[in-house]
């Protein structure tokens, strides 16, 4: 017996003899959409009727609230039709202009009374339409937030992985800028509404994507760090966990959205060596070779994707925290402060903020005064938490903050940590917290403060003593002044000091320019002793020529130097004025002296001039070919050109030299300080200070039983000790390699080859009896 649809699909299609269902109508149509317009027709009417049915039910509440239960044929009928119609919609485009907008209506309107299944038919219809980029992400944004908040969990799953996925579908070839905005406006007016619900999911979707750094700019960081002003406590939460990098931004039961991307399986690592890529070229047949090839390729692409990944993150940690993109950061540090102050939240929420405020100031070096005493409150032995807090405490400290207002603090923390009736693991921490403090801050250290610190090397407890040996590693870098004498050791610098409070070092010239001087300096007279061995004279006269070049430059560098001398106040004067100052002889002694000398200088420059020997004008010009900074060199020897050192112009391989030879110095520094190297000051605020490293890791001693356990646990795997007859005696599974070597037949040739050398062996011995000296008997 047919259906009524089937029969009305009959009637219209003029086909009597054929029974179409829905799936095998949507097939004929998507291959002849022309040959079925009238059953579009009729499905579509049948679609709105069942839909103003459906309404009017709804309307009429028509639920089983009032004791009659709701009409199941209803939902079941639109729902099919709305999934029919929206597979092929594609193929209509004229005909179904209006049925995406009526499904976005009809969502707005009664998405909360709709049955759980027609509520996510209707929603896959509409992901089907937007993903066929027949209705824009952007006029279903909305819809698809508020399904997130109806409360069904199906439904929130499927509405927020279709707006993350579109979203970043969208961005994934090119950020298309104009469209982010105006979803990011959307998200950002949800934000900013009372509704919690609706915030919430603004607020998850907005960390999702600046997670997975679809939407990585400033607009985002700072709308996402702006929620922490949201008067509910629980957006306040969610965006306080996201900014401290919790693994969820969610607080409270939602914890199925993570929003994090699917668990790929895990591909075997593979190193990219010569024997892989010959075996790719060479090895095997061309099935394989392809395959390898193949393989190889994937894992080159997966190296250099690190190898980006790495450059673009370098060492920062906080990479990802939005914290770093904050427009205003001192505003948002005064303002979160001043609701930690009035806040009535609990002590973890009131840690959140402390943590989020300390982290701001350390990453953009802020001033907030009334920061500091206020952690004086925090600062006990026996708080809650305390290693976390001390944490906070150094990420608030850098350079630009006033002495003064640390002081208290720091003295606190020495007073209540570091005494002698305090427990090993408080000293530990207290110690640990003073070095990082003064590796920011080191004018906060006084020089009777670190004697007495450093006297905590002797104790017998080993964390305490390894703290106080690391602060007395750092004061001999950073100020050795401060150390008794014997503390000192041999520091790198004898003479380093701490920079005083507002001090600022700024460049006048290019960052380590003189590393590329010195090394010229001292590669200059190896080339020399180069060129003396390749130079090839023709004769006296070119010789000759040669010498009288160099003196007429040898000369004229003289006389600059000179007046370098005159003008910088020396007394070093020229042969004339050696000749005036012989005949008034009597007038001035140390004059003459030191005239004297000047000429004693002059005559050995002279001679040196003299004695040096280059290589032809054109021999140079060949070798600077490979270097600009040997062709300025040798423009700067023969025109009196300004070398690069002068006018401050480096090629590219000379940037690249300056690099080479700053990884040498800092390898050599390193070395030296037994890989002890102080952190630049920008790198201590990007760093994250971990609590873990301020705790003091004491390993107990095991008892006699825990020792005898761990031997019999390790004694259990290799089984019980047997020697090698019992093995052998009861070894099954035939006889070894070993025994088989023996009991082998060998091979004919083999064979007659032995008894060949045995009868050789056996001639050669009866050869050597009979002409052996046996020697006289002694008694004969």
């Amino acid at each position: 017996m047919a259906s009524p649809l089937e029969m009305d699909l009959m009637s219209a299609s003029g086909r009597s003899s054929e029974k179409l269902s829905l799936p095998t109508l949507q097939s004929k149509m998507k291959a002849d959409p022309e040959g079925y317009n009238s059953e579009l027709s009729l499905i579509y009417n049948q679609f709105k009727s069942s839909l103003e049915l459906f309404l009017q039910q709804a309307a009429l509440n028509f639920t089983s609230v009032s004791g009659i239960a709701s009409d199941s044929t209803v939902a079941k009928d639109l729902g099919d039709r709305t999934m029919f119609l929206a597979h092929v919609t594609p193929f209509y485009p004229k005909e179904l202009a209006q049925f995406p907008n009526e499904l976005v209506r009809f969502l707005e309107s009664s998405a909360k009374n709709l049955p759980s299944g027609l509520r996510v038919h209707v929603t896959q219809a509409l992901i089907l339409l937007i993903n066929r980029n027949i209705i824009d992400i952007k006029e279903t944004l909305e819809v698809f937030m508020v399904l997130q908040t109806v409360g069904d969990r199906v439904l929130k799953t499927l509405a927020f992985s279709h707006v993350i996925h579109s979203i970043k579908r969208m961005n994934q070839k090119h950020k298309n800028d104009p469209k982010n905005r105006a979803l990011q406006n959307i998200l950002f007016k949800m934000l900013q509404q009372e509704d919690e619900a609706k915030a919430k999911r603004a607020l998850i979707t907005l960390c999702d994507l600046h997670r997975r750094k679809v939407w990585f700019e400033d607009r985002t960081a700072n709308a996402i760090c702006m929620a922490c002003f949201h008067p509910s406590p629980r957006i306040m939460i969610a965006a306080l966990s996201f900014l401290l990098d919790f693994e969820k931004t969610e607080y409270g039961d939602d914890s199925d959205d993570s929003g994090e991307d699917e668990p790929t399986t895990p591909q075997p690592q593979v190193v990219l060596n010569k024997e892989a890529v010959y075996k790719a070229t060479h090895k095997g047949t061309s099935a394989s070779k392809k395959k390898k090839k193949a393989k190889l390729e994937r894992v080159v692409r997966s190296m250099k994707k690190k190898q980006r990944i790495s450059s673009a993150e370098g060492t920062n940690s906080n990479y990802l925290s939005p914290l770093t993109h904050l427009n205003d950061a001192q505003g948002f540090a005064e303002k979160l402060f001043s609701r930690l102050q009035s806040s009535k939240e609990r002590f973890e929420v009131k840690m959140m903020m402390l943590k989020v405020v300390a982290r701001t100031v350390g990453l953009h070096h802020l001033i907030l005064l009334n920061f500091y005493p206020h952690l004086q409150n925090y600062v006990q032995p026996h708080q809650r938490d305390v290693t976390n807090l001390l944490a906070s405490v150094v990420q608030a400290c850098h350079e630009m903050v006033p002495p003064d207002a640390v002081e208290p603090l720091f003295k606190q923390i020495v007073n209540q940590f570091v005494h002698d009736r305090s427990r090993p693991e408080a000293i530990t921490v207290g110690l640990n917290v003073v070095r990082e403090i003064c590796l920011r801050m080191p004018l906060l250290m006084t020089e009777d403060l670190l004697q007495d610190l450093v006297l905590y090397r002797k104790s017998n407890e080993k964390p305490v003593s390894s703290a106080a040996r690391a602060l007395l590693a750092l004061f001999r870098e950073i100020c050795p002044s401060l150390l008794v004498k014997k503390d000192r050791g041999r520091p790198s610098n004898p003479k380093a000091r701490p920079k005083a409070f507002g001090e600022v070092h700024v460049d006048s010239n290019i960052p380590d320019a003189e590393l590329l001087e010195e090394d010229d300096g001292a590669s200059s007279d190896d080339d020399i002793d180069g060129q003396r061995d390749d130079v090839t004279t023709d004769g006296d006269n070119q010789d000759d020529d040669d010498v009288d070049h160099i003196e007429e430059g040898g000369s004229d560098e003289i006389n600059g130097d000179d007046s370098d001398l005159e003008m910088d106040g020396g007394d070093g004067n020229t042969e004339e004025d050696e000749a005036s100052d012989e005949d008034d002889y009597n007038s001035d002694v140390s004059a003459e002296e030191e005239n004297e000398e000047g000429s004693d200088e002059e005559e050995i420059n002279e001679s040196k001039t003299k004695k040096r020997k280059f290589s032809t004008f054109e021999g140079q010009l060949n070798a600077a070919d490979n270097s600009l900074r040997a062709l300025k060199k040798l423009a700067g020897e023969n025109g009196n050109v300004s070398s690069s050192a002068s006018d401050g112009i480096l090629s590219n391989e000379d940037f690249q030299r300056i690099k080479e030879l700053k990884a040498k110095r800092d390898a050599r520094s390193v070395l030296a300080q037994h890989g002890f190297k102080v952190p630049s000051a920008e790198k201590l605020s990007m760093k994250r200070v971990d609590a873990s490293t301020l705790e003091a890791h004491i390993k107990r001693k095991y008892t006699k039983e825990e020792r005898l356990a761990l031997i019999r646990e390790g004694r259990e795997e290799t089984g019980k000790y047997r020697s090698r007859t019992a093995v052998k005696q009861k070894k099954t599974g035939g006889s070894s390699n070993r025994e088989k070597e023996h009991k082998k037949a060998m091979p004919l040739v083999a064979k007659r080859k032995k008894i060949a050398q045995a009868r050789v062996e056996k001639k050669k011995q009866k050869r050597r009896a009979s002409t052996q000296f046996r020697g006289r008997k002694a008694w004969k």
